[in-house]
């Protein structure tokens, strides 16, 4: 399952935040079938994926945690950095090996606090993630759990 409507930081923040945050951004390489955070653990890093794919899940009660969505190259792994109480909402695990851009997410809440216009751009960029992702999640139980589905299979 892969979002191809998730905003890539290149198409959805203006190119002066887009390089002031890639100014901060260090290279990292995760091999595969890393846990990169469970859901419901403390969120105080995010990344820009430059290659490889990350699966994100989610606990269900009485159920193995539900994969909800696929990540490659462009995307946004993390959203739950920017709002408090700054938990993961979702889990991720490398699926292969995986290199990204990796932000602190104290020192980005900060810039954003500093500059409030940055700040605006980054919650309009994370939320417009965050709600393609619930919805994602929101149809793939849907699939799994609802008596016909979600309809999405046709």
């Amino acid at each position: 399952m892969t979002t191809a409507t998730t905003p890539r930081p290149t198409k959805t923040l203006a190119a002066e935040y887009r390089g002031r945050l890639l100014d901060v951004g260090r290279d990292v390489r995760f091999p595969a079938d890393i846990r990169l955070f469970d859901e419901g653990g403390r969120a105080d890093r995010f990344w820009i994926l430059q290659s490889g794919i990350v699966s994100l899940d989610m606990r269900v009660p009485g159920h193995r945690p539900v994969e909800t969505d696929t990540l490659g190259a462009g995307d946004l792994l993390g959203w739950s950095w920017l709002f408090p109480p700054y938990r993961w909402r979702f889990g991720a695990q490398t699926a292969g090996p995986v290199r990204a851009l990796e932000f602190d997410a104290e020192e980005v809440r900060r810039m954003c606090a500093e500059d409030p216009a940055m700040g605006h751009a980054m919650a309009l960029w994370a939320g417009s993630v965050a709600t393609r992702r619930l919805q994602a999640a929101r149809t793939r139980l849907l699939d799994l759990y609802a008596p016909y589905g979600s309809g999405s299979r046709g």
